[in-house]
């Protein structure tokens, strides 16, 4: 499989072409993870993605494997121990983002609905050719971070909502020229 051709943000790294092969771009309708990629999207604003998956395993164990109830009531004594961690990524407004996000998550009803609702509930297919053509944003991720902002969220800017929409397959980014995009076309029209 590593012969195959990838996106061009793909590297050689095992770790991201396990996650540009078996995640990136497909439908995910799974509350937990959907939750888990919002908070890792907030923790990459300013990084590159391969920083935050490198400490992805480290957040699973700080965060309770991203159990929404237990991050909503972390206290201010355990994120300043968590500021401490050189296995995550120290800063404070992020980590107090996560706590925001979850309590804003745990208030929302059906929150795969409220996710998917921005893509009218299934997956947008786009047919870009090149890295070039793919948009950092977009009118739904607009109005995603607007809405989400509404809610209670932060670090949901209209760039990280797309990305979010990337990662959990809203919308469908593979380049045509990617071995992966057509087995995620496949799984979007079911």
């Amino acid at each position: 499989m590593n012969n195959q051709t990838r996106c061009f943000w793909c590297t050689a790294d095992p770790e991201y072409t396990a996650y540009h092969d078996t995640e990136w771009g497909q439908p995910c309708y799974d509350e937990h993870k959907l939750f888990e990629m919002l908070l890792l999207e907030g923790f990459q604003a300013g990084l590159s993605w391969i920083t935050v998956l490198k400490k992805r395993a480290r957040y699973r164990q700080v965060l309770f494997d991203f159990d929404p109830q237990k991050i909503a009531t972390m206290s201010d004594e355990y994120i300043e121990i968590l500021m401490q961690d050189e296995q995550i990524i120290r800063n404070r407004l992020k980590l107090k983002a996560a706590r925001k996000n979850a309590q804003a998550w745990l208030k929302l009803n059906n929150p795969v609905s409220i996710i998917w609702s921005f893509v009218g509930g299934s997956p947008q297919i786009n047919h870009f050719k090149a890295h070039t053509e793919i948009p950092v944003m977009t009118k739904s991720s607009q109005e995603m971070s607007k809405a989400l902002k509404k809610m209670g969220f932060s670090f949901v800017g209209p760039t990280i909502c797309y990305a979010y929409m990337q990662a959990i397959g809203m919308v469908m980014d593979h380049t045509t020229d990617c071995f992966m995009y057509q087995r995620c076309v496949d799984k979007a029209v079911v």
